[in-house]
C-alpha cells in the first residue's frame, strides 16, 4: 500500500470498528460517589440514559434486561429514551423488571422528536441549544406521552419541571427535576434542597451550566445527566471532540464535581448513554454505558471502574 494511502486506510478501519463493534460493546459502569451521611448504608443507583431505542435493537434490548439482575435500590432515567414511533413497547420490555423498583424520570429531545439527519460539520462546530438543532421547530411526533403514562402505570416517578420524594431502601431522598435544557423546556425555580432529607437529587437531561449552577447554589448534593453520549466519537488522550451543550469536554462523562463560587461542590455524574441517532450509528473510544452509582457514605472516597 502506498504510503500516502495509510491514513486513509486507518480511518476507515477506525470507522468500522466504531460503526460495526464498538456501538454495540454495552458496558456497565460503576461509580462510588461519598455523597451520603458519614457512617450510611449504600444506596445503588442505577443511571440510565440516552438509549435512543428502535424496534429491531434486539441485542440491546436483551443486554438491557439483564441489568435487572442488578437489583438496584433506585433507578433514574435521563432520557432519550425513544428512536422511532414504534419504539415504546421495545423500549418497556428492555427495561423490563427495572420498571417494578422504586424510579425517577425525565425526557430529551429524542423523547418528543424523531432523529432527523443533520450535518456532522454543524454538529462538531459546536453550538448549543434550540439556536443551533432544527428540532425545536418540528412538531412533536413520536408517542412521548404513551410513554410517559406507561412509566407512570408502572411506579416511577416522572420530575418533568417539579420536585417529589421517594422512600428507597429505608432512607428518604428528595428530587429536583427539569424538562430538557437543550430545547429549553426547562423551569428552574429558587426552592432550597431539601436538608432533611437523607439525599437531595437534580435530574436533567443535559447538563446545562445554568441548571447545574441553580442547583449547586441551591445546595443539591448529586446532579444526575446524560444527552452528551460522552461526546461519542474520542480521541485516545484528548477525548471528547463537543459535548452538544454549554458542559467543557473534560467532564463530557463520568464523575466529576461542579461548584459555584463558595458553594459547597456538587457532585456530578454524566452518562455517556446507550444509543446513538439512527443516522449516526457509530461510537469511538466511547461504549455505550449504562453506570451503577454506589453511593456510600462522606467518609468513603469517589471512584470510578
Amino acid at each position: 500500500m502506498r504510503p500516502l494511502l495509510w491514513p486513509f486506510a486507518a480511518a476507515a478501519a477506525g470507522l468500522a470498528y466504531g460503526a460495526l463493534y464498538e456501538v454495540n460493546a454495552f458496558t456497565l459502569r460503576t461509580v462510588t460517589v461519598p455523597v451520603l451521611a458519614a457512617g450510611s448504608e449504600p444506596l445503588r443507583v442505577l443511571h440510565l440514559s440516552d438509549t435512543h431505542m428502535t424496534p429491531d435493537q434486539h441485542r440491546k434490548q436483551k443486554w438491557l434486561q439483564g441489568l435487572a439482575e442488578l437489583e438496584p435500590d433506585l433507578v433514574v432515567n435521563t432520557g432519550d429514551n425513544l428512536a422511532h414511533m414504534d419504539a415504546v413497547p421495545s423500549v418497556l420490555r428492555a427495561y423490563g423488571d427495572l420498571l417494578d423498583l422504586p424510579g425517577v424520570f425525565v425526557f430529551g429531545s429524542n423523547d418528543y422528536f424523531s432523529p432527523i439527519r443533520k450535518s456532522p460539520v454543524r454538529y462538531l462546530q459546536g453550538g448549543t441549544g434550540v439556536a443551533n438543532d432544527p428540532t425545536a421547530e418540528r412538531m412533536k411526533d413520536l408517542p412521548f406521552d404513551e410513554l410517559r403514562a406507561a412509566f407512570t402505570q408502572r411506579g416511577w416517578t416522572d420530575l418533568t419541571n417539579r420536585h417529589d420524594e421517594l422512600e428507597v431502601a429505608g432512607r428518604r431522598l428528595a428530587f429536583v427535576g427539569v424538562d430538557d435544557p437543550h430545547l429549553e423546556y426547562d423551569v428552574l425555580d429558587d426552592v432550597p434542597a431539601d436538608r432533611s432529607a437523607d439525599l437531595a437529587i437534580g435530574v436533567t437531561h443535559a447538563p446545562y451550566l445554568r441548571v447545574l449552577d441553580r442547583w449547586n447554589e441551591l445546595g443539591y448534593p448529586l446532579i444526575l445527566a446524560g444527552h452528551t453520549h460522552g461526546g461519542q466519537l474520542r480521541i485516545p488522550f484528548y477525548g471528547a471532540l463537543v459535548t452538544n451543550c454549554d458542559l467543557d469536554r473534560a467532564r463530557a462523562r463520568g464523575l466529576s464535581t461542579h461548584q459555584v463560587g463558595t458553594h459547597e461542590p456538587s457532585w456530578l455524574h454524566v452518562s455517556a448513554g446507550l444509543g446513538t441517532s439512527p443516522y449516526a450509528p457509530i461510537r469511538i473510544a466511547c461504549r455505550p454505558e449504562a453506570t451503577l452509582l454506589n453511593l456510600t457514605g462522606i467518609d468513603s472516597s469517589g471512584s470510578l471502574s
